[in-house]
């Protein structure tokens, strides 16, 4: 039986557009992160330390997004048909872990030192917690549209807002310390970041994990979606429809079409891609169409 079949194509990775950016961010956190543990062991902070190792996660988070967005821009091979698009969920993913991680030890070491506090001298530590928060606004800003684009990006710019939260509270505990003494602020502010950082970075581990099961995209019905393929002139059955994310702003989608007697599969196919691509930004579409007598419900997976 003859048939027709057609694609639209991938389009380029949404974090690679914001490469820039984020390699001006870590740069600005790398540089303030050797500042923090400097004035920290120089003033024997640990609010600063444990700041500054918080700030080097995010280094590491960072230059891996950077990475990550360097290789996924490199180009498909025979071995590799989609590129190495996946790395940015990839790293996304390792942020993740990476946060828990983080927030683990924020509220280990908030445990530590609410039970044996120690005096911390307050004016440096508030001078070093406001050039950290400049730099966090900035770089956060730098990475914002990003974000809204790229899990990878998104992963990176959260952070940079624990950061940003977290020199928002040592400020806090800075200024409260020089008025009222009271050592057991420090501590408080810290359990606060970490039960911050928890449920957001879970947040975005489950977006990673949805797309490296290849699920479909949380706001597309794909039921919806079926309908109303099958309710385009000449279509008889739908058969095989698979909607999965490659990599974020970047959606594919695949099935098989039965015609309707006396319609044209060239033109059926074309109006499959074009409701794909105009009404739900589906890009990268394989459709296969074969005119002819439905198939009776009988269906063949590729997967």
């Amino acid at each position: 039986m003859a048939h027709d079949h057609g694609h639209t194509h991938v389009s380029a990775s949404s974090g690679a557009r914001h490469k820039r950016p984020l390699a001006i961010a870590l740069g600005l956190t790398a540089s303030f992160m050797f500042v923090e543990l400097i004035v920290g062991f120089s003033i024997g902070s640990l609010a600063l330390i444990s700041d500054g190792a918080h700030m080097g996660t995010d280094v590491l988070g960072l230059g891996m997004a950077y990475l990550a967005i360097s290789f996924a821009s490199k180009a498909a091979t025979s071995d590799r048909t989609f590129g190495l698009y996946r790395l940015e969920v990839l790293a996304a993913l390792a942020n993740g872990l990476l946060l828990f991680g983080v927030a683990g030890y924020v509220l280990y070491e908030a445990y530590q030192r609410f039970n044996e506090p120690s005096a911390i001298p307050s004016l440096p530590l508030l001078v070093t917690a406001v050039i950290g928060l400049v730099i966090n606004i900035i770089s956060f800003r730098l990475l914002a549209a990003g974000s809204k684009e790229s899990i990878n990006l998104k992963g990176a710019s959260l952070e940079v807002l624990g950061d940003l939260i977290g020199s928002i509270g040592v400020i806090i505990g800075a200024v409260l310390l020089y008025l009222t003494q009271w050592q057991w602020i420090d501590p408080a502010i810290g359990i606060a970041i970490g039960l911050f950082i928890l449920p957001r970075t879970w947040n975005l581990m489950r977006q990673a994990l949805r797309i490296l099961l290849e699920a479909a995209p949380k706001d597309l019905d794909v039921d919806a979606l079926r309908t109303r393929i099958s309710e385009l002139d000449g279509v008889a059955e739908i058969h095989d429809l698979h909607v999965w994310t490659i990599t974020s702003g970047i959606v594919s989608a695949s099935g098989h079409v039965v015609t309707e007697q006396n319609h044209e599969t060239s033109h059926v196919l074309h109006s499959i891609l074009s409701l794909l691509r105009d009404d739900y930004g589906i890009t990268h579409a394989t459709f296969q169409c074969e005119p002819g007598t439905p198939l009776c419900g009988q269906e063949e997976s590729i997967i």
